[in-house]
């Protein structure tokens, strides 16, 4: 008998900050849209959005 492996996969948003370029890697959220201006960077108080709406997958 052969076994597979499990896979898992998590999704991800990357935000960017417009005006000082910050990125932040964070779990994605139910209502994320692309390119949305959603909070404020935590380095320089611009305007962070979202750049980049990913998956990545391990196997188990």
């Amino acid at each position: 008998m052969i076994f597979s492996k499990k896979k898992i996969t998590t999704e991800y948003t990357m935000e960017q900050c417009v005006k000082c370029g910050a990125k932040t890697k964070r779990k994605f959220n139910d209502g994320d849209v692309l390119f949305a201006e959603i909070s404020k960077c935590n380095l320089c108080d611009g305007l962070t959005k979202i750049e980049k709406i990913f998956g990545e997958t391990i196997e188990e």
